[in-house]
Parts: structure tokens; sequence; C-alpha cells
């Protein structure tokens, strides 16, 4: 399974990858609480995925790219660890990345993340919000581990119904993404790639689409 960034184009994907919606759901206050499984797409074991945000047939690319889309990757090559922020708290310590947010928003929910890792009671939670953050940003470590939810290997095309966006495309399982230039970024169990075509962080979504998407 790949993921291929292609020069001013789409991303290919390889190797049958399972591709599916997931939408965020709120609760009354409006706080993104939980992930909804939305829809299932029918793929074959090569499809091309939107990158500029234009296509008419979402998620799928439908050449809209060659109408002058600027796909030039900028996003560096470093290991998560390297540029993580590391906050201890109560027993645990949260890793933050905040160039990788997509704002999905789950860790804003009973207070944020960050003040839940200064009390033990509320652990679980902590350990919940940050796994259901897509990007990857926000990792819980307890007892020098790193804790990671068990995803499939698939694409989720992420909808933000309570903010009214496209979101971007949750990458889950460890899959590579292999740049335009061959070079194979760092592999992670959740990462988030750029499809409303303005993230200045690209192929990886920086959360334009609260911007510029719709």
């Amino acid at each position: 399974m790949r993921i291929k960034v292609l020069k001013d184009g789409p991303y290919e994907v390889t190797g049958n990858v399972p591709l599916r919606e997931m939408k965020i759901g709120a609760n009354e206050a409006g706080e993104s609480t939980r992930w909804v499984d939305g829809k299932t797409f029918k793929t074959e074991e090569t499809y091309h995925l939107c990158r500029c945000g234009k296509s008419k047939n979402k998620p799928f690319c439908d050449g809209s790219h060659t109408h002058g889309f600027d796909g030039t990757e900028t996003a560096d090559n470093m290991s998560y660890d390297d540029t993580a922020v590391v906050y201890c708290g109560d027993g645990m310590e949260l890793m933050d990345d905040e160039g990788l947010c997509a704002v999905a928003r789950f860790c804003d929910a009973a207070g944020s993340t960050w003040r839940l890792i200064n009390g033990a009671e509320n652990e679980a939670l902590a350990i919940r919000q940050a796994c259901d953050c897509p990007s990857g940003r926000l990792t819980v470590v307890k007892d020098g581990k790193k804790i990671e939810p068990k995803l499939p290997r698939e694409i989720a095309v992420v909808e933000d119904e309570p903010e009214g966006k496209h979101g971007p495309l949750w990458v889950r399982g460890g899959i590579e993404i292999e740049a335009e230039d061959g070079t194979v970024y760092e592999v992670r169990n959740r990462v988030t790639l750029c499809r409303c075509g303005g993230s200045g962080n690209k192929p990886f979504c920086d959360a334009m689409h609260m911007e510029d998407g719709e």
C-alpha cells in the first residue's frame, strides 16, 4: 500500500487501499467528541484522490488540477519525535507537534487535553482525546510508551459536519506516503493530507480548509 504525491497533481493510491468516509460528531455544546462512520467508496487497485480542492467528483480527481494548481511540497521530513514538544502531566506526558494540527477539535472538550493530563483521574479521557486526533499532532506517553489507537490500513475522507467543511484525508494504520521526488515521509499511524489545495505544509494538512475550504 502506498500513496504517491504526483507533481502538481493528485495523490496516486496503489495497493487496494480501502477508502471510506469518517464524520466528526459533536455533543450538544458543539464539542468534537466522537467519530461517526460514513459511507464506503468503491475503488480499484489504483485510484487518484483530489489534491487541488477543485474536483467536481470529490474525493476523486477529475483533472481540475491542470488549470493552474501549484502542488509544490513544502513539508520537511523531520520525525515526529524531533519536532514535538513534550508536556509533563500527572503520571503521563503529552507530545504535541502543533504544525500538524488539522483542527478536528477533539482536544478541546472537557477543558482540553493539556489540562486533562494534569489529573490522574482524567487519564482515560486524555488518552481518548489524543487518540482521536486524526493528524497525530497529540500523543499520550505512559511509562515511556506512546499510546496509539489500533487503526486499519485505510484512507478516511474526513467530513467536518459541525463546521460545514470538507476535512483532510486521514491516512490510517501506517501507509507509506512517497513525495514526488521519490523520498518517503516518516510512516506514522495517523497522518492527515491536504485536499483543499491551500495548505502551506503540503502534502500535509495545516487546517487551511477551515478558512478556504467549503
